[in-house]
């Protein structure tokens, strides 16, 4: 279905890492097991992958940064295995910068190209040394719009009073919804990343159409396409999350839209044209309704 509804995040970076794409080290972890298996498989992972503490947890099914967490700990790895239902992610936290990447390829050209980059930013509030952080929020013009995210997210803190210059970082996952601030990362397109998102995604079979959350040490390495870590990759209904941009108006962010949405229809036009098999409204509703078990 494309990426539709109710794809395994799993699924789609195993079959990227099979085709040579820079995915960041990953396991799944069953439904089936018992919670105490659960966290045996989560240590396993981090002692034959070398991976280190902090982790990212998320459901493999799922969306809008629904259910990810960083853990930090030990307790907290186990807390949220003993909780969480159905089959996990565990995934190596890979530091530095993100950009969403849009990328697309009508079936039969030679190559594809970026629609969009958006450049990820996560808020970051300065202290005074006077207020709480919980006042910092408050009286932040941008933070206080998303107040209730960022307050839920900062529970633990907010009766700290930050010192005079010290950065508080709000949320640490690069989800909008989540209170991630998404601009246009137009000044990141060079032909050194055009070419490495081109090589990642001509080794997917059938892959034509999506966005790339994709992470990097540094700005510069994302100019020169060398150090890149492939979070996720989101199909069909993928946004060109540039459009978030405050500097747009709706109406631009709806003529974005309709371009990449013709764009799909070109695809699967292309792709029917050439035998494949389309999921049916049948179908998609049976995903849906899976979908919908899964989170309830």
């Amino acid at each position: 279905a494309g990426g539709f509804v109710g794809e395994s995040k799993g699924d789609i970076l195993a079959a990227l890492q099979a085709g040579g794409a820079p995915v960041a080290r990953f396991a799944r972890i069953a439904a089936a097991l018992l919670p105490q298996e659960r966290v045996a498989r989560a240590r396993e992972f981090l002692a034959t992958r070398e991976v280190a503490l902090p982790v990212v947890l998320k459901p493999d099914v799922g969306e809008r940064g629904s259910g990810v967490m960083v853990v930090r700990d030990d307790e907290e790895l186990r807390a949220y295995l003993h909780v969480t239902r159905g089959e996990v992610l565990i995934q190596e936290h890979v530091p530095g910068c993100e950009l969403g990447v849009f990328y697309c390829r009508v079936p039969g050209e030679a190559r594809g190209r970026i629609f969009s980059i958006t450049e990820k930013r996560t808020p970051v509030l300065v202290g005074d040394g006077r207020r709480k952080l919980e006042q910092l929020i408050l009286d932040d013009p941008r933070a206080v719009c998303m107040a209730r995210t960022y307050l839920r997210a900062q529970r633990q803190r907010l009766q700290e009073v930050p010192g005079h210059g010290e950065e508080v970082r709000l949320v640490e996952l690069g989800t909008h919804c989540l209170g991630a601030i998404f601009l246009d990362g137009g000044r990141f397109r060079t032909a050194a990343l055009e070419e490495a998102v081109e090589r990642m995604s001509r080794g997917y079979p059938g892959f034509f159409f999506g966005r790339y959350d994709l992470r990097a040490p540094t700005e510069d390495d994302f100019r020169q396409g060398r150090n890149l870590r492939i979070i996720e990759l989101n199909g069909v209904t993928s946004e060109s999350t540039d459009i978030y941009d405050p500097k747009n108006s709706l109406l631009a962010a709806y003529q974005v839209l309709f371009r990449q949405w013709r764009l799909a229809f070109e695809i699967g036009a292309a792709n029917r044209r050439a035998g494949v098999r389309p999921t049916g409204v049948v179908g998609l509703l049976l995903l849906l309704s899976a979908r919908k078990d899964i989170v309830q």
